[in-house]
């Protein structure tokens, strides 16, 4: 079942955008970090948005780890860790659903002291198991343990969620 559409998408991103922006109102440069595919994908289009109607400069990198398994393999990060020492980094996620995978996505912060560190999803499940807060929701959603939720990025930029 299609949660949302392309065009809601669209308005989330936008909205996202726009509170993004007025909570970083003073600031010149912030990093948006990816978490694997999905998570990047999500942060260029919103740092597209983004850079539509604000001054501040994104820098982007990714965070790739196995979901499954975050401890098996090692996390890696795109970019050299001790350069984000001091920086406002916001981490992307598609969804955030246990809040494991974004738990672990944090370990890699733990050797260094970021300004801020916060967390974007464009679909926020509601039965966290870790202790994981999403600063910024595209759209909050209670939902089984047993349901799935998938969103699927277009070559066009565009996105769409489904709920089975």
């Amino acid at each position: 079942m299609k949660i949302l559409s392309s065009n809601q998408v669209a308005r989330k991103i936008k909205r996202l955008a726009i509170e993004i922006c007025s909570n970083h109102l003073d600031d010149k440069e912030i990093y948006f970090a990816g978490i694997n595919k999905k998570g990047v994908q999500f942060a260029n289009i919103v740092g597209a948005e983004l850079m539509k109607t604000s001054p501040i400069t994104i820098n982007f990198f990714s965070i790739k780890l196995d979901p499954g398994s975050p401890l098996n393999e090692q996390i890696e990060v795109s970019t050299d860790i001790s350069a984000l020492s001091g920086k406002k980094i916001i981490l992307f996620d598609d969804v955030a659903n246990t809040g494991r995978t974004i738990f672990y996505a944090c370990k890699p912060f733990l050797d260094i002291i970021p300004e801020r560190l916060e967390i974007a999803a464009l679909v926020d499940r509601k039965h966290k198991l870790f202790p994981i807060q999403v600063d910024y929701v595209g759209l909050s959603l209670a939902t089984t343990l047993h349901n799935n939720i998938e969103v699927i990025f277009n070559e066009d930029k565009t996105a769409e969620a489904y709920l089975s």
